[in-house]
């Protein structure tokens, strides 16, 4: 009898963040969060985090933006969501992040989170390019359609 090979945990993760725009300045621009890697490379992407026990996607979105940019914000829609998988202290992770976009409502911009090391308003032209993680790109090519209805609002 062969002995039974212990499967590696496998836990389930969602987080919430998004794209937050300043739309009083032209051109539009975007918070962006950075950290350093393990390399010593500056990061770019966009704010996210965990989801809370009682939060809805929307809340946290709110929350971790304003927690990572010192901007406060509301959502004015779904921008995508982004399914992946990782390995982590011996366990695979399935994480789920949604990513909606948020209208910069105040606060000032600010990298007291320990989780950031540099933030940065960012025309939202040069935002794709910016950005070091390919599906944050890919949910990029999204935004000039659904942007389309608010360049008036």
């Amino acid at each position: 009898m062969s002995p039974r090979v212990a499967k590696t945990p496998r836990i389930e993760e969602v987080s919430a963040g998004g794209l937050v725009l300043d739309r009083s300045s032209t051109p539009w621009k975007a918070a962006l969060i950075a950290r350093v890697d393990r390399r010593g490379r500056l990061i770019w992407s966009l704010p996210k985090g965990h989801v809370e026990a009682g939060e809805t996607n929307e809340q946290a979105a709110i929350r971790e933006v304003e927690e990572e940019t010192g901007i406060q914000s509301s959502v004015l829609m779904l921008l995508g969501t982004i399914d992946f998988w990782f390995m982590a202290e011996e366990k695979r992770i399935h994480k789920t992040v949604h990513h909606f976009i948020l209208d910069a409502q105040g606060g000032e911009l600010s990298d007291e989170d320990r989780e950031v090391d540099e933030v940065a308003w960012i025309p939202i032209g040069e935002v794709e390019g910016k950005l070091a993680y390919p599906d944050e790109r890919k949910l990029m090519a999204r935004v000039p359609e659904l942007l389309a209805g608010l360049a008036d609002a």
